[in-house]
C-alpha cells in the first residue's frame, strides 16, 4: 500500500463528469481527502466547482502515462468513472480512453502500490460493440492486476437516458421509444451509482467483486412515460424506433462510438433487468425510484 503522506486520499478519475463530480461530492461529504484528476483542457467552471467542494485537483490524462504516475502520490484508492461516451476532447476515443487509457490507469496504480481500485463499468449487454468490448477488456485487466478491486456494473442512468439528449424530452411532452417500449429496464440514478462507488471503499465484503447495479424497480419505457404523464398532467407524444431501424443504424455507423450508441439503444429495446440481490446483500443503500426522479425529488 502507498504509505506516503495523506495515504488515505482517494483519486477520482473522471472528476469533471456527471458521475465523477457526484462521487467527489459524496466523498467530501464523508470527510475523505479527495484528489480529482482533471485535464489542462477541462472546463474551468467544472474544475472551479470541484475546488469549491474541497477537492484537490491534479492535472493528468489517461492517455499520458507519466501524468498518471505523478497523480498517484499520496493516493491509497482510485475510483475511475472515465468514459469517452459523453465527454470527448481532441484525441479521445473508445480506444484511447475507455480501453488503453483505463489500462494505463490500472498499470499506474499497480506501479504506485495503490491499495484499492473501484471501476465503474456497465452491465452485460446483448451483442458485441466497441464500448462493451473495451469495458470487458479493462475488467479482465483489473481482475488480473493484483489490486484489490470492485467492479460496478450499472444499467442505464436515469439522468442520461430519461433526458432530452437521448430523446426523452419530458419538458416538451415528447419521448422517443426504442423498440416496442414494453421490455423492462432497471433504470438507476447517477447519484446512487456514486453512493455504491463510495461505499465500496470502506466495505471489505466488496473487495474483488463484480456487482451489478439497477434501480429499485424495473420499468418499461412505456411504464416510465405513464409515470411522467401522471406527474406532468399531460399526454406524451411518442415516436417509436423499431429494432430493425436500430440494427440498421448500428450497421451503418461510421465510427465506434456511433455503433456503440446504436447498440445501447438496441439494448434498451431488448430490456435490461438487474438482479440486485448481491448489491443489496453487500450494501444497505436507498435507491432512487423513477417516480421520485420524475418529480425532481432525487
Amino acid at each position: 500500500m502507498n504509505s506516503s503522506n495523506n495515504a488515505s486520499t482517494v483519486l477520482v478519475a473522471g472528476a469533471t463528469g456527471f458521475l465523477g463530480s457526484e462521487v467527489c461530492r459524496q466523498l467530501v461529504q464523508k470527510n475523505k481527502k479527495v484528489k480529482g484528476l482533471v485535464r489542462a483542457t477541462s472546463d474551468p467552471t467544472k474544475v472551479a466547482s470541484l475546488k469549491e467542494l474541497g477537492v484537490e485537483t491534479i492535472i493528468g490524462d489517461l492517455k499520458n502515462k507519466t501524468s498518471l504516475e505523478k497523480a498517484m502520490s499520496g493516493v491509497s484508492a482510485i475510483i475511475s468513472t472515465v468514459s469517452s461516451s459523453l465527454s470527448r476532447q481532441e484525441g479521445d476515443s473508445i480506444q484511447t480512453v475507455d480501453d488503453d487509457g483505463q489500462i494505463n490507469l490500472i498499470d499506474a496504480a499497480v506501479g504506485a502500490g495503490i491499495d484499492q481500485f473501484v471501476y465503474v463499468s456497465f452491465c452485460s449487454m446483448v451483442g458485441e460493440f466497441p464500448l462493451q468490448t473495451a469495458k470487458r477488456k479493462v475488467e479482465q485487466h483489473l481482475e488480473a492486476s493484483g489490486l484489490k478491486y470492485t467492479i460496478l456494473l450499472p444499467t442505464y442512468f436515469m439522468e442520461v437516458w430519461l433526458s432530452p439528449a437521448l430523446g426523452f424530452d419530458a419538458p416538451n411532452g415528447k419521448a422517443t421509444i426504442y423498440g416496442d417500449g414494453k421490455k423492462r429496464v432497471s433504470w438507476i440514478s447517477i447519484k446512487d451509482v456514486a453512493s455504491f462507488a463510495v461505499a465500496a471503499l470502506d466495505n471489505p465484503k466488496a473487495k474483488n467483486k463484480r456487482i451489478e447495479l439497477g434501480g429499485p424497480t424495473a420499468l418499461s419505457p412505456l411504464e416510465v412515460v405513464k409515470i411522467y404523464e401522471a406527474n406532468r398532467g399531460r399526454k406524451f407524444e411518442l415516436e417509436f424506433v423499431p429494432e430493425a431501424a436500430l440494427k440498421a443504424q448500428r450497421e451503418a455507423a461510421e465510427d465506434p462510438l456511433s455503433a456503440s450508441f446504436a447498440s445501447l439503444m438496441l439494448n434498451v429495446a431488448k430490456g435490461s433487468e438487474i438482479n440486485m440481490k448481491t448489491a443489496n446483500t453487500l450494501f444497505q443503500l436507498p435507491l432512487t425510484a423513477v417516480n421520485d426522479f420524475a418529480k425532481g425529488l432525487w
